[in-house]
């Protein structure tokens, strides 16, 4: 069975195009015009994808996402928009969304990235891998996480960064190879959005005793036993 993405604009002709594109790469598309509307046709198993417009009528990408987030959706969410500041792209990417695309965009590039998302999410291959460090367990079978005996939920974007850091476990991760590896792609040295990322997986990852996630002061990050 086709991934299910559910695409949510209120401006017709670009939920059309984006539509489009994405039906013609094998995908299946819905459609939402609000976010409200977004909000009632999400579940936590459906959809695979959401295309999330930040310019909402009703409610602006951000609220729909923490909404989305509260009622178990962990779908990865990609927000499209027209603001460029950083302070937005950090915002949108720290808030639980997983990438952000800036209008205008090309559809090649918005597929592409979707398409991204989606084996990042493990919906369009399966990963094999245990990796461990201490009491920290990554299974990329399963796609879950665990410190000790206790499960962390992470966004698929949290959950590539720390296979990311795992799979180097022991060894220096520079930032440039971190965008490389989530994103694929350059974010222009907006290093703010590593940071905040690494910032949210220590909250979750590192919330006991020992701290395994570590700073290298001007080259990158690093997982291993203080």
């Amino acid at each position: 069975m086709a991934p299910t993405v559910l695409v949510v604009d209120d401006e017709e002709n670009i939920a059309y195009l984006v539509s489009s594109a994405l039906r013609l790469a094998g995908l299946e598309v819905a459609t939402a015009d609000t976010g409200t509307a977004a909000l009632a046709a999400c579940t936590p198993t459906s959809p695979d994808l959401v295309v999330l417009d930040v310019m909402l009528p009703d409610l602006d990408g951000f609220e729909v996402l923490k909404r989305l987030r509260a009622k178990g959706v962990r779908a990865p969410v990609l927000f499209l928009t027209a603001r460029t500041d950083t302070a937005d792209r950090v915002r949108g990417l720290t808030s639980g969304g997983d990438d952000y695309v800036v209008k205008p965009f090309a559809l090649e590039e918005l597929v592409a990235r979707c398409h991204l998302l989606l084996r990042r999410g493990g919906t369009t291959e399966t990963s094999t891998g245990r990796h461990q460090v201490h009491d920290l367990v990554l299974d990329e079978d399963q796609h879950r996480v665990w410190r000790s005996d206790t499960e962390i939920a992470l966004t698929p974007t949290e959950f590539t960064l720390l296979r990311c850091l795992l799979v180097n476990a022991g060894r220096v991760v520079t930032r440039a190879q971190i965008l490389d590896h989530v994103w694929q792609y350059d974010f222009a040295g907006e290093s703010a959005i590593i940071e905040s990322f690494v910032s949210t997986l220590r909250k979750k990852v590192d919330a006991g005793e020992p701290k395994l996630i570590h700073t290298v002061r001007g080259v990158g990050y690093t997982v291993r036993l203080p």
